[in-house]
């Protein structure tokens, strides 16, 4: 089989305070009915958020709902979540993808993060209309990101790797427009 983990590397970003890489992580699709969600939320101890468009973090560990049977799983880079899911899930019919290779994590934080995501992305996201903890697919420019608040101030962008240059230069060049 093929060693991955060259591809695992992030590419080399422009960062600032505000925008920063997250550290490497294992990242899954899940893919069930209600029925997997519990078994799944049993397996890592972390319950699955069952409401649209909500992020649940615990234990280094998170689960974003991207659809009405669809889950983001993130968890440390080299745990063991995907044998204790299989476990967990057995026969039931589900769906689960390892997605680390394909996407990693960017941090924006600052009081302008909004404003910043706000240039190439047409949510409302005035903390009033998108909360903490809530996180939706979405277009930033021309990428498809997830986008999850953290913090009042805090945004994850989780994005494809072959996007992720693009998306930030995309905020820098937003920035530069601020400043």
């Amino acid at each position: 089989m093929a060693d991955l983990s060259r591809d695992r590397r992030a590419p080399l970003l422009p960062t600032s305070p505000a925008l920063q890489p997250l550290p490497a992580a294992t990242r899954h699709i899940l893919r069930g009915g209600p029925q997997i969600r519990l078994a799944a939320e049993q397996a890592l101890r972390l319950a699955l958020p069952a409401s649209a468009c909500r992020a649940v973090a615990a234990h280094d560990r998170a689960a974003l709902w991207l659809g009405p049977d669809e889950w983001l799983l993130i968890s440390p880079e080299g745990s063991d979540d995907a044998a204790a899911l299989g476990a967990a899930l057995g026969e039931h019919p589900h769906s689960l993808v390892d997605v680390s290779h394909r996407q990693l994590g960017i941090e924006l934080r600052g009081a302008h993060a909004a404003t910043l995501l706000a240039a190439g992305c047409a949510l409302d996201l005035d903390l009033n209309a998108f909360p903490v903890g809530m996180c939706t697919r979405t277009m930033l420019g021309k990428a498809e990101i997830i986008l999850w608040r953290t913090a009042p101030e805090v945004f994850r962008i989780e994005v494809w790797r072959s996007f992720a240059t693009y998306v930030a230069a995309f905020l820098e060049e937003a920035a530069r427009g601020i400043a």
